[in-house]
């Protein structure tokens, strides 16, 4: 059994694959909140303890002990890790790490004193047939001390740990093909921030954190529309990007408002992309797929589709798995992070 962690500033979740010859096949997914649900939800708030406890209550509604669960591979968000892809030489994997240890000292702004490096070879070098491309992903030893701290109070054996961006990489191109020319798009769109990553068949892998996620959009229904934090997410559940695009005048008339949160994040994503095009003389953006549970807003896909001029869908991560029953799961694109999770623990079983 393979067991994805997604630990979120909201919410915790988990997939649980089993590999076998044929493939994977799901077995279970489960979702628990950070914090207390039925209370506005405030980001300075979250500490280790409410992380400890959902993660434990996740399992519990599992049916499985902590300590006895082997598998479990879990993620660092992209705010807290750095990725930069290089191309290398192909050598054995004991050189190639002590390789990529010098080559993140050049390539990823960190102290290397202080840094804890890993990488992921993505593949073969499409213009140099003696090359690999090779993801370098880095954190502090702080962020990994604290995230294993968190795993070992919930009762779990630390496991593998892998960045988000990664998984989210994987969760997609595992049941998908690189295209062979232009470069795929994937937003997940999570609570507090929005991960960017660009990816294509002979581009590099690119990934930006944008600092605008679900949280955001609640928050600005209520300070202009005046309600209090559970009623504008219960106007962002039920209107959607409307939600935060119309107000109403002292006079009782609805307008459009001149600029909303929608906007900045549409705006990040271009700038980002724009940036893309530059450094890696691509321009050719075949298509947006959003994730993650900021995803479900209704009418962002269209809203996004409209304003940057290029097909956006929403991701189910599962669809493609044998297991996945699709009139008992509510939101599966919230899943992309922990089924990616899950899949790496299969790629190097």
């Amino acid at each position: 059994m393979l067991v994805g962690l997604d630990i979120g500033r909201q919410f915790v979740k988990a997939v649980l694959l089993e590999k076998s010859k044929a493939g994977y096949k799901i077995l279970e997914t489960a979702i628990r909140p950070v914090s207390d649900p039925n209370k506005a939800y405030d980001p300075e708030q979250i500490k280790k303890p409410l992380w400890v406890m959902a993660i434990r209550e996740l399992f519990r509604d599992l049916k499985l002990k902590p300590a006895r669960v082997r598998g479990v591979t879990s993620g660092i968000n992209s705010g807290n890790v750095s990725i930069k892809q290089i191309s290398t030489m192909e050598m054995p994997t004991d050189e190639l790490y002590s390789a990529m240890t010098f080559e993140a000292r050049k390539h990823i702004p960190m102290d290397g004193t202080e840094a804890v490096i890993d990488f992921q070879i993505m593949g073969a070098n499409d213009k140099e047939v003696d090359k690999i491309d090779v993801a370098l992903v880095a954190c502090t030893k702080k962020t990994l001390s604290q995230h294993i701290d968190i795993l070992k109070e919930s009762g779990l054996r630390p496991g593998k740990v892998d960045a988000d961006p990664v998984a989210l990489s994987n969760a997609f191109f595992v049941t998908r093909d690189l295209p062979e020319e232009g470069a795929i798009v994937i937003l997940d769109i999570g609570t507090l921030g929005t991960t960017l990553i660009v990816r294509g068949g002979s581009d590099p892998f690119f990934t930006r954190d944008i600092p605008i996620g679900s949280h955001h959009f609640i928050r600005e229904i209520a300070d202009k529309q005046s309600v209090n934090y559970l009623t504008a997410q219960d106007k962002l559940y039920q209107s959607g990007v409307e939600a935060v695009r119309v107000k109403e005048n002292e006079g009782g008339n609805i307008s459009v408002a001149e600029r909303t949160v929608f906007d900045n994040l549409v705006e990040d994503i271009r700038r980002s992309l724009r940036y893309y095009a530059k450094t890696n003389n691509q321009s050719f953006f075949l298509k947006i797929f959003l994730s993650g549970g900021g995803a479900a807003t209704g009418g962002l896909a269209e809203y996004i589709q409209e304003k940057l001029n290029v097909e956006v869908a929403v991701f189910n991560p599962l669809e493609s798995f044998p297991g996945y029953e699709a009139d008992t799961m509510l939101n599966p694109n919230q899943y992309a992070v922990a089924t990616g999770l899950a899949l790496r623990g299969g790629l190097e079983a």
